[in-house]
């Protein structure tokens, strides 16, 4: 044959001679793929490249035997045509026996390049098995892993079961498929999640992110969040495919914090500690607990551990379709009782048991029934404060709703603590106000016994626990006889004017036993004291002497430093205040003067000196308080003295946010017979 008649083939050819196999032929694709080879030479010396490959003993074979041999898919390292495209190529040897025309003997071979079917192959293979590895690795993880996943068709409808699904919820595929997961959600979530869904595969939503608890199969229920997306094969959506994730944890987190800021924005400007409370459980009902109700102790520093314990709530919600409580009431529990319990522990009673049977020990017989009936849990939290258990609160949760357990009970605490400060300010007070009461009863003594004269003192203290500790008044003999009776006030309501209205009281004391001067100048005297040693102390004052003028006649020597005027009421009621001798209040003028004034004190009439607790009110003129005073003084002076001042005290309408000081002094009736008004006792 003639080799001339390969040149244009689009395959590659060699035709060697001989058993040496010199090279004789080569057409130029083949030219082109392994280079411009010497003729004349044996292919090992023309192809040094390739003597290692093994090629060239097929060669051998096929001349020796006469056998064609195939080789498919070779792979050969060529550095042809150019360096830049060097690399492992593929190709497909048939290598024959041939003959040229003059008889000579030889082997033909024919190339095919085969390298980018080999490629493209290999590609599919390698692709073929990392989706095989993708979707084993992706089953393991969804096996092992805490997501659920999950797939449905284009309209809904689980379609492919979940074993992470089946494992949480303890449903079974049977149970699962379809529209079976609905019955795992809890009662209260299955609305929003299934009205949700529908929108999402109605709209087609690019993402579907949803909040819901699921039924556990232990038993209870967890919050997880579900993301799903639509599968597309083009504009069609064939699947969705989506992954349920345990978030109980996270949710509990932002469930605390924005609990904890609620709470922070009702309380904020609170500062009474009932006020408080109330606003807390406004928080607690419904998120935490189905009913809060919140108790003061107002014995807490009196109350012995073990003892009676005297409870006031000042605070009561319950779910909307349970029975309410009423918010007001005082409850006084045997020292067995379960608040009595939690206030002496100092820590929480806490307890869960069936819907509707408490322990016996919960309600004990004759306490009031605060517990719901169909009630699951419940806690009573002490509110401790420096040592001390200053309120209560009883919480509980009924129904199927999960019971309180020990992160409400956490949170319940992280939330009473807003009302501390209040409380404590509280207990405070009420520790000011034994202190100053103390401090004030020690000092306000009995009246001194004066033949012919009826002297009579009363105090009420103030009902609000910061208003205590500035008022007095006083009475005493003097070495002449004279009868001296003092009432006064000091600035301030707390324990410091306590105190500083016990060392005025006593000076003036000893000022007017001092010196026997008008009641005006002992009244300068005590304000240069009071400018000297008490810079930021104002006081208000009235001092009255009472002596004979004559036999059965009484005059009165006073002074009025800023304080109410005194009251003379006659034995026929005829009423009037004493305005003269007023002078400016204890501390306030720099080198003031001071009046006395001299009044003729009627046979049987009463002197009444008084604090301004007894006529103030707020937003009323003080002069409206003064009538009102005088008005019923003026009724009232036909009681005996005694009567008389329990009448002013409870006859009078009260303000009740500050103290009272009462002293009355009633003179003889006049004789039997004798000229004038009468009064009789």
């Amino acid at each position: 044959m003639r080799l001339e008649m390969f040149d244009p083939a689009p395959i590659g050819v060699v035709f060697t001679e001989g058993p040496e196999h010199r090279l004789a032929y080569t057409n130029e694709l083949y030219r082109r793929t392994f280079g411009d080879r010497p003729l004349g030479r044996p292919v090992r010396q023309a192809f040094p490249d390739l003597e290692q490959s093994g090629y060239f003993e097929i060669f051998d074979r096929v001349f020796a035997t006469g056998k064609a041999e195939v080789l498919t898919a070779v792979p050969i390292d060529l550095a042809f045509p150019h360096p830049a495209h060097a690399g492992t190529r593929y190709f497909t040897f048939s290598i024959s026996h041939a003959t040229m025309s003059d008889g000579r003997p030889g082997v033909l071979g024919v190339i095919v390049e085969v390298t980018e079917e080999v490629t493209a192959a290999e590609r599919i293979r390698v692709l073929s098995e990392e989706r095989r590895r993708a979707l084993l690795r992706y089953r393991s993880l969804v096996n092992a892993g805490s997501q659920m996943v999950w797939v449905t068709a284009p309209g809904g409808g689980v379609t492919e079961p979940s074993p992470g699904w089946q494992r949480v919820t303890g449903q079974s595929w049977e149970e699962f498929r379809g529209d079976g997961w609905i019955d795992a959600v809890h009662p209260d979530d299955r609305a929003a999640i299934v009205e949700e869904w529908r929108r999402a595969l109605d709209e087609v939503k690019p993402l579907f992110t949803h909040t819901y608890r699921l039924r556990l199969a232990t038993g209870g229920y967890r919050h997880f969040a579900v993301n799903a997306a639509p599968v597309r094969d083009g504009d069609t959506v064939v699947e969705w495919v989506g992954i349920c994730r345990d978030i109980e944890q996270e949710w509990q987190d932002a469930r605390r914090e924005e609990l904890l800021a609620r709470a922070t924005a009702v309380t904020a400007d609170t500062v009474r500690p009932d006020e408080m409370l109330a606003a807390l459980t406004r928080v607690i009902v419904p998120d935490i607990a189905d009913s809060c109700a919140m108790y003061l102790l107002p014995q807490a520093l009196h109350r012995t551990p073990g003892t009676a314990l005297t409870a006031e709530r000042v605070a009561a919600l319950t779910r909307e379709g349970h029975p309410d409580l009423p918010p007001h009431h005082a409850e006084h529990l045997g020292p067995g009782s379960p608040l009595a319990r939690a206030a002496d522990r100092r820590s929480p009673v806490h307890a869960v048991f069936p819907p509707g049977s408490p322990p016996p020990d919960l309600a004990p017989p004759g306490a009031e029934p605060w517990l719901a009936p169909d009630a699951n849990s419940v806690v009573l939290l002490p509110v401790v404060v420096d040592g001390t258990t200053a309120a209560l609160v009883a919480a509980s949760v009924c129904g199927d709703r999960p019971p309180l357990g020990r992160p409400e009970i956490s949170l319940l605490r992280t939330l009473l603590e807003r009302a501390h400060a209040p409380i404590g300010k509280a207990l405070e007070y009420q520790r000011t106000r034994q202190v100053a009461l103390a401090l004030q009863h020690s000092l306000l003594t009995d009246p001194p016994d004066v033949p012919g004269l009826g002297i009579a003192v009363r105090y009420r203290p103030s009902t609000s626990a910061a208003e205590v500790g500035g008022d007095w008044y006083d009475s005493f003999v003097l070495r002449d006889g004279a009868t001296v009776l003092t009432i006064g006030d000091v600035s301030g309501h707390d324990l410091p004017a306590a105190v500083t209205m016990s060392q005025l009281r006593n000076m003036l004391r000893g000022l007017t036993l001092d010196r026997q001067e008008p009641t005006g100048t002992i009244l300068r005297r005590l304000d240069v004291s009071v400018q000297t040693l008490y810079l930021e102390c104002t006081a208000t004052c009235v001092l009255a002497r009472v002596e004979p003028a004559e036999p059965g006649r009484f005059q009165l020597h006073y002074s009025v430093a800023g304080h109410p005027p005194p009251l003379l009421v006659e034995a026929d009621g005829t009423a009037r205040f004493l305005t003269r001798g007023r002078s400016p209040m204890l501390g306030l003028v720099p080198h003031p003067e001071y009046d006395s004034a001299v009044e003729p004190l009627p046979p049987g009439s009463t002197l009444l000196l008084y604090t301004d607790g007894l006529v103030e009110r707020r937003e009323e003129d003080i002069t409206t308080g003064l009538e009102r005073l005088r008005r019923h003084a003026s009724v009232a002076v036909r009681r005996p003295l005694e009567a008389f001042c329990d009448e002013l005290l409870t006859g009078l309408p009260a303000a009740g946010d500050d103290d009272v000081a009462l002293v009355a002094l009633r003179l003889p009736a006049p004789p039997a017979g004798s000229h004038g008004p009468a009064a009789r006792e």
